[in-house]
């Protein structure tokens, strides 16, 4: 029997590529995204190669948007296999410089988005005694980066969600898997929102700032392309017994295993004299 999949987040970098790869690989795959009007490139794709992938309109700031799309998608395939969460933006700023407003949105976005979609669909699966739920965080969802502290935030949010939800689920046989991509060759970085005051070149952190900006359009040279986040995907998604965590990228994993085996002044040294 064919698994149905809903993916958050498809009209571009990681959504678009995993929507892809999946409805090549034989899964019924439905690419949510928050405005149709940007989905003309996986339209062509589905077109052209005839895939079984269908684009549904879900904001995952949006309550009904959410229902609708899985209502549509229970009433069309009766079951939801794997669920994939990713939709998400970035905000950059110093935390100073932040408004709580500001701050309230990203998680709106990237946390609370991810707990509204995973609400809606864990009953179905429940009831199917099985299911797979991935939830995308980063590389910063273990190690705290300045300048994106917001950000960071939010994906520290989505690994003790992630870890804790894999307890509760698992004696219904529904799997919980986290994705930990570094730095990735999307539109991510170029749609990221600057903070108001951040933008106005404030003195207090315009200089730490810039170094953050230069430092990552050298990381963008050396990028993962989405396309390998999508294969590591794939690949949880066929294995009968899956990781807990997926590292992609090896800015990612080099960062985590310095983490891991130097000591915590050692480890502070090393991202002040890189990143500050």
């Amino acid at each position: 029997m064919r698994q149905v999949a809903l993916i958050t987040g498809c009209s571009s970098g990681i959504g678009y590529e995993t929507a892809l790869r999946l409805a090549r690989n034989g899964f019924c795959t439905y690419a949510g995204v928050r405005n149709t009007k940007n989905s003309d490139a996986l339209e062509k794709k589905i077109a052209k190669e005839k895939l079984d992938l269908n684009i549904l309109q879900l904001d995952v700031n949006d309550k009904s948007s959410i229902e609708n799309a899985v209502n549509q998608i229970k009433t069309e395939e009766k079951r939801i296999d794997v669920l994939i969460n990713n939709a998400g933006y970035g905000l950059v700023g110093f935390f100073e410089e932040l408004r709580l407003d500001e701050i309230r949105s990203q998680f709106e976005t990237n946390f609370f988005g991810v707990l509204s979609v995973t609400k809606k669909v864990i009953p179905l699966m429940r009831e199917q005694k099985s299911g797979t739920i991935i939830n995308i965080s980063s590389g910063a969802g273990q190690v705290g980066f300045p300048g994106i502290s917001a950000y960071v935030s939010t994906k520290f949010a989505i690994e003790g969600f992630s870890e804790s939800l894999m307890y509760e689920l698992f004696p219904f046989g529904i799997r919980v898997i986290i994705i930990e991509p570094g730095v990735i060759k999307t539109n991510f970085f170029h749609n990221c929102i600057v903070s108001e005051k951040s933008s106005e070149k404030s003195l207090s952190y315009s200089n730490s700032l810039k170094k953050i900006q230069k430092n990552i359009e050298l990381m963008q040279e050396h990028a993962t392309p989405p396309v390998e986040v999508a294969k590591v995907i794939l690949q949880a998604l066929k294995t009968d017994e899956p990781k807990q965590r997926y590292v992609v990228g090896n800015d990612a994993a080099m960062i985590l295993e310095a983490k891991k085996s130097l000591s915590d002044i050692e480890f502070k040294k090393m991202m002040m004299q890189n990143i500050i």
